[in-house]
């Protein structure tokens, strides 16, 4: 239920968004029936004036409330004298809201809305789970298999469709994608919209948002969730030539403010505040100081990481919820974890593809063993493809269509291991360093060999264990045998080759 309170002699137009259904009444109208589904999105849109600097000069949020739970998001001009204010609630039952603002037309408008229970395929938005792992707020695992795509929404409407049907289709469920578009090799051309108004190539009014770009690139971050995949949002950049880099810290600040009031009540976005942030050379005060207001004004909490290059910003500082690096070595996830005692997402460990330059020329083999080795060894992997192109349509790059036969391996691998209770279980660091173990000791075991040297350890409990071979590059699970508590061993027939025990069901045939 929404009820609005007029003002006397106000003959503003308040909007409601809900769902994807826009209605408009007028304030004297009355009672309507509204529900919000839970992690969906409420939306307040405000006739209001256009006069001067809206962007700078109008403060406006409201304050949702349902028992003694208040969460107060910021609103925003979207242009053509319309302000909006997103909310995400994550609780079911009635709420209430109240306007806040500098100016007397928005300020004090009131109402109530009801949240019902969260429809299938909406989990709500992932967080950090049991210290290492992700969950969806619902509870659900999650998994993350991502993918790297830094300038897809600026390449316009055709491919950016094709972009969203080759993921629809994909193993990936989150995908790190560039707010500001992207100079660099093989992603020299010029974006349809530009996040601020002016001209390019550097004559940009940084108080003054393009609306246009923004209502582009939030669109496809829903469409994103519409397909159950995360938007892991890169910030900021250093492959620019457009002088987004060069702003300052006011204008960083401005940026930040609008983009959580535009897109924190998304479900599916991740705050990822940096490509590579240390080829920026920003003080390390200022990259503080915006990762803390992104968690102070985001009343969601959404996850906030930000990626590396040579240098390694300090994982273990409060605001940030999750590991976000670059990194190849997967022997090291241990000790990762050891350190920073959060999740590990190695979002780059070089891409699939066959350009010049070393990360961009893994083989389709080395990306799924570093699936293997990464997700074995507790950690969550990042995947990427660079294959030349006459047009240069790298999917890295722009999107597109994927063209390497990593990602079917990847489904497998995914699909292997969300088969199991892979929440319960932990990686096991103590055997042999050239085979990875993920374990709930004494029921099942995932184990990848990267070499044919054998492996030996005592198995507990006092059933016996299913033994099952599986080919990851074949994409073939077979059973082999049985196995009896006490002492296992077993050596691999060729290296990239992986085995799963389970224990036996009480009635099971062996």
């Amino acid at each position: 239920m929404v009820r609005t309170v007029p003002r006397k002699g106000r003959c503003a137009v308040l909007v409601l968004l809900v769902a994807g259904v826009v209605s408009t009444a007028s304030w004297a109208n009355g009672t309507q029936s509204r529900t919000v589904e839970q992690w969906g999105i409420f939306e307040l849109s405000l006739k209001g004036s256009s006069e001067g600097n809206p962007f700078a000069e109008v403060q406006l949020k409201a304050e949702f409330r349902r028992g003694d739970r208040v969460l107060a998001p910021e609103g925003f001009y979207d242009g053509d004298g319309v302000y909006r204010i997103r909310f995400m609630p994550g609780e079911v039952g009635e709420w209430t809201y109240v306007t806040r603002s500098n100016v007397k037309e928005l300020d004090g408008i009131k109402g109530e809305f009801v949240c019902v229970k969260a429809g299938p395929g909406n989990h709500g938005p992932v967080g950090v789970f049991d210290t290492f792992r992700f969950a969806y707020a619902d509870g659900t695992p999650h998994f993350s298999v991502g993918t790297t795509c830094y300038a897809w929404v600026h390449q316009g409407d055709p491919m950016e469709g094709q972009t969203l049907t080759t993921l629809k289709n994909s193993p990936f469920n989150k995908i790190r994608m560039c707010v500001f578009p992207k100079a660099y090799a093989y992603n020299n051309n010029e974006p349809q919209y530009y996040a601020y108004e002016g001209k390019p190539l550097k004559d940009w009014n940084f108080k003054r948002f393009n609306a246009a770009f923004w209502r582009h690139f939030e669109t496809r971050v829903g469409q994103l969730r519409d397909l159950g995949i995360e938007a892991d949002i890169i910030i900021f950049h250093p492959y620019d030539r457009w002088g987004f880099k060069s702003m300052g810290r006011e204008s960083n600040v401005f940026l930040l403010r609008y983009l959580v009031a535009r897109l924190a009540a998304y479900r599916n976005v991740w705050w990822s505040f940096a490509n590579e942030y240390d080829l920026l050379k920003w003080p390390m005060e200022d990259w503080d100081q915006y990762m803390r207001l992104v968690q102070e004004i985001d009343p969601y909490n959404h996850l906030r990481g930000i990626h590396n290059c040579r240098g390694w910003y300090d994982h273990s500082k409060p605001w940030v919820t999750h590991c976000s690096i670059q990194d190849r070595d997967f022997a090291k996830a241990p000790a990762y974890r050891d350190k920073y005692h959060k999740p590990v997402v190695y979002d780059e460990c070089r891409y699939e593809g066959d350009i010049p330059q070393a990360w961009g020329s893994i083989s389709a083999q080395q990306m799924m063993r570093n699936f293997w080795m990464g997700s074995l060894a507790g950690s969550y992997v990042g995947h990427g493809e660079t294959y030349k192109h006459p047009q240069d349509l790298l999917w890295w790059a722009k999107g597109g269509v994927l063209r390497g036969q990593s990602p079917a391996r990847i489904q497998f691998i995914k699909a292997t291991i969300e088969a199991l209770p892979y929440q319960q279980m932990e990686p096991d660091f103590s055997r042999h360093p050239d085979v990875y173990i993920l374990a709930k000791p004494g029921e099942y075991y995932l184990m990848y060999f990267t070499y044919t040297k054998p492996l030996a350890f005592d198995l507990p409990g006092d059933s016996p264990y299913r033994l099952d071979a599986i080919d990851p590059w074949e994409m073939k699970i077979q059973p082999i045998g049985s196995a009896n508590p006490g002492p296992f061993s077993f050596t691999p027939p060729k290296p990239d080759y992986a085995i799963r025990l389970t224990r036996y069901a009480p009635a099971e045939k062996r």
